[in-house]
């Protein structure tokens, strides 16, 4: 190997080394740990879930009859074109 090979070798050693180190220090942070929590918030979600299926059938409820109509009238609109 030249000096220059040498050299790229050892920075990139001494690189590998300062960035490894740095990541050991943030892996001890707060907000790493809280971070990578599996545990989630499990009701919240469900409750969620549950909360827009309920709004998603009531409005569709309200809706369907309208929608059946806009949706009757574009296909027989578009069978008198032919």
């Amino acid at each position: 190997m030249n000096k220059i090979g040498v050299a790229i070798f050892n920075q990139s050693l001494h690189l590998n080394s300062y960035l490894s180190s740095k990541l050991i220090v943030l892996r001890k942070t707060r907000f790493y740990q809280l971070l990578n929590n599996d545990r989630g918030d499990v009701p919240g979600w469900v409750l969620v879930v549950l909360m827009t299926t309920g709004l998603v059938t009531a409005i569709w409820t309200i809706a369907a009859p309208r929608l059946t109509a806009i949706l009757k009238n574009s296909l027989d609109t578009m069978n008198g074109i032919r």
